[in-house]
């Protein structure tokens, strides 16, 4: 006589997952208390670099910890979400330490808040500015200790204003993000019918202009400050559609009307970390670091040729060069240079310095890990 096999829902199911509750209650209540041990820990290091007069943040060491703890960690949990725990862990003591005040480009709901939120953990004190503008001007006025500004998109290319910015700005260049960007389409009503206008930042309707073109051919495509300003709008107006992240949509309450429409589907954009130097100095080598510059030399024949002969003689790739109009009117232009190496590294070095002989403008904007 065969048995019928129990059912999830007998009793000794249901035992089994209240002990399994049980023993994850008890280890909760151990984390919390471990974690606020450290976070005890964490605010007698302040009062020490408050004494000493040294930086709260350092990025450098949230890396050595993070790299470590993955190093150790014998799974199920993934490396990945190790970092992101680990991440938001150092972010919540730092902010016992002395809270990291960050200019990003708002409203509440952009591609750069998301970047920052990946880079300095949840508990850093976001500050939302209109423009880049404003987020360079806040950094070097002082009042937010970190920005963090677009450079550059896969599909689209440099920013070309926060170029033109770096040119005169104090800040420098400590650390970078790169976000894969996924464009949603989002609207009060969840349809595609109706739309007037799409609005979103210049860069995210340029690159989402096919699936446009394709599904909503009559729509106005109106540019604004940025995808989360968009966003904002879209929600006033049940005629507007905009172009922004998940966070957009949860903040204003939009429903995703159509997801992934970037053209490109691997759509990363690069995030740059500035901040003064005396705030955080030039982060040391960590082996995989990026110099960016830029640079001007005279308009004669063969400059920019011989702009590169210093970066051939001392093995130095070059990763990227773009170029920008002087706005001189004489046809003159300014070089942004990304380095493959540290100026703390021998043949680095030696090609900045044979640099900095040849251009009539030379600027090292920073030097900083590189992410994957």
């Amino acid at each position: 006589m065969s048995q019928t096999p129990p059912s999830p829902t007998a009793p000794e199911s249901s035992a089994s997952l209240a002990d399994l509750r049980v023993q994850i209650d008890a280890l909760d209540q151990r984390l919390l208390d471990l974690l606020n041990q450290r976070a005890h820990v964490a605010e007698q290091v302040g009062e020490v670099k408050k004494r000493e007069g040294t930086p709260f943040f350092r990025p450098d060491r949230v890396a050595q910890v993070i790299e470590k703890m993955q190093r150790s960690n014998p799974g199920p949990l993934k490396s990945l979400h190790v970092a992101a725990i680990w991440r938001e862990i150092m972010s919540a003591c730092l902010a016992l330490e002395s809270p990291q005040r960050v200019a990003v480009l708002g409203p509440e709901g952009t591609f750069c808040e998301a970047a920052a939120v990946e880079y300095f953990g949840g508990a850093a004190d976001l500050i939302y500015c209109a423009s880049f503008d404003e987020v360079f001007h806040a950094t070097a006025a002082g009042s937010a200790q970190y920005g963090v500004v677009g450079v550059e998109n896969s599909t689209e290319g440099v920013v070309t204003r926060s170029l033109d910015l770096f040119l005169h700005s104090p800040a420098h260049v400590v650390g970078e993000v790169s976000l894969l960007v996924r464009h949603h389409l989002l609207r009060k009503e969840n349809a595609l019918g109706g739309i007037e206008a799409v609005l979103a930042h210049p860069q995210a309707l340029a690159q989402c202009q096919t699936w446009l073109s394709k599904h909503l051919p009559h729509a106005e495509r109106r540019a604004v400050s940025s995808n989360a300003e968009g966003a904002r709008l879209a929600a006033e107006n049940p005629a507007w559609a905009a172009l922004a992240g998940e966070r957009a949509a949860t903040r204003f309450g939009l429903h995703i009307v159509a997801h992934a429409v970037q053209d490109d589907s691997y759509n990363r954009t690069r995030f740059a970390i500035i901040c003064l130097p005396q705030t955080l100095a030039m982060p040391p080598a960590s082996g995989r670091d990026c110099t960016s510059l830029v640079v001007s030399v005279p308009n004669r024949p063969g400059a920019v040729h011989d702009l590169l002969m210093p970066l051939k003689a001392n093995k130095v790739s070059m990763t990227r060069f773009e170029s920008r109009p002087a706005r001189t009117g004489q046809w003159e232009y300014y070089f942004y240079i990304d380095l493959d190496g540290h100026p703390s590294q021998p043949n680095v070095a030696a090609a900045l310095e044979e640099l900095r002989g040849l251009c009539a403008f030379y600027k090292v904007l920073g030097a900083y890990p590189v992410t994957s």
